[in-house]
Order: C-alpha cells, then structure tokens, then sequence
C-alpha cells in the first residue's frame, strides 16, 4: 500500500471538516481491511493526510454502530473504545509510534523500540509520552468524551490532529525537510470492548490479531 501526502499552503483548521476546500487534495485512504476475528460489524472508516513545514495532519472518517467511549485519561487503554489508530515510522525500519485516539478525543502515544510482547508488561521497549509531549498533539473530536451506555444506532464521527515534526525529533532528532522522504505506516480502526468488536487496517495485516507488526505497513511518500 502507497500513499502520497500532499503539501499543504493553508494549515486546516482541526474542526473536523472532511469535505472543506484544504483537504481538497488530499487522497482518500480506506480503512477496510478487516480481520477475520471480528464481528460482523465493518464500519467505513476513511483518512486523509497533508502536511507543512511545522508537522503532520490526520482526518478520520467513520460512519459506525454500536459506539462506546469510557476511557477518558491519557494513555488509558483507548483502543477498548471506539477507536482509530495510526502508526507511524519515520525512519524505518527503526522505531515507530502509535497513535491511538477514541472517539472522545482521548489519546495514547508510546515511542516503540521493540514489540516484542512480554506477558504481563506490554512490550519489551517502549516509551509511553510524557503529558508536555502530549500536550503538542492538538485533538478535534465530533462526540462526546464520554459515551455510555453503547449507542447500538448509526454514528457518524470525526477525529482530525497534528502531530508536530518536534514531537517525532524529540526521540529522532532532526528529520530535516519532509518533501520526497518516504516514511512507513499503517492506520487502523478498532473497537476491543464493545458489543461488536471489530479489527479494520489500510495495509493488510495476515496471521495473528496484532496491530504493531510493521512488517506490514504501507508507505507514506511526502509530496515535493
């Protein structure tokens, strides 16, 4: 799977406007391949990307069902909830971060070194964003924080952010003008504790359910 982030002049304005005149040139990327674990429940799950000088921006897309939002604190376990993710490697094939926000707005970010699962502690290295670093990410959410009960009827909803280059550098260093670089990633929708659990990515993802298998990632090319 390829991608080509186009530059934009014009930074958009994070309120969740798919259709406004900003992302125009966007590509439309969809999140559709789904995992054979999950339910029956495949909600339409699409993305854009566009970047400046200054950082990255990221629109998802999802018109779902069965909608649920519990975990409120940063670096919860947000992927329980309805949840979009993107994972991304700016120099591969080295670290990569994870980018997991529900649909309240509420994020989880960690620096991944190793995946290497390890029971009972997660991974074997990785580092979870102190909340200063946090604090760049700048989140539009559609709904509510909180939703609950599950709302078992359609549900449209957006989530759009930046993620600033310096957040990348703080862990990287310098990465230098983003025009022709290619980075790797994959983006994903998921939804671990609702009563329609369900495991969508861009790049297909084969064998296990496990979404930190960059193996797997698609490629991002910055446009000149």
């Amino acid at each position: 799977m390829h991608y080509v982030i186009q530059r934009t002049a014009v930074k958009p304005a994070l309120r969740g406007a798919w259709d406004d005149p900003i992302w125009a040139s966007a590509p439309i990327l969809a999140v559709d391949q789904f995992h054979s674990r999950g339910s029956g429940h495949h909600p339409v799950t699409r993305a854009k990307l566009l970047y400046d000088a200054e950082g990255l921006y990221v629109i998802f897309d999802v018109q779902d069902r069965y909608v649920q939002c519990v975990n409120t604190q940063p670096q919860s376990s947000v992927c329980q909830d309805s949840c979009v993710e993107f994972f991304v490697q700016p120099r591969p094939p080295g670290a990569y971060f994870n980018f997991e926000i529900n649909c309240g707005g509420t994020p989880l970010v960690h620096y991944m070194e190793d995946w290497q699962r390890i029971p009972g502690r997660g991974f074997k290295k990785f580092t979870p964003l102190p909340a200063d670093l946090l604090d760049r990410l700048r989140i539009y959410h559609s709904l509510p924080q909180r939703i609950q009960p599950e709302r078992p009827e359609p549900v449209h909803w957006r989530i759009e952010y930046v993620i600033p280059f310096k957040l990348f550098e703080h862990y990287l260093g310098p990465l230098g003008n983003p025009a022709g670089q290619v980075w790797r990633a994959n983006l994903y929708k998921c939804a671990d504790k609702t009563s329609h659990p369900h495991w969508a990515s861009w790049s297909p993802i084969t064998g296990e359910l496990n979404f930190h298998q960059p193996q797997y990632f698609g490629t991002l090319e910055f446009a000149a």
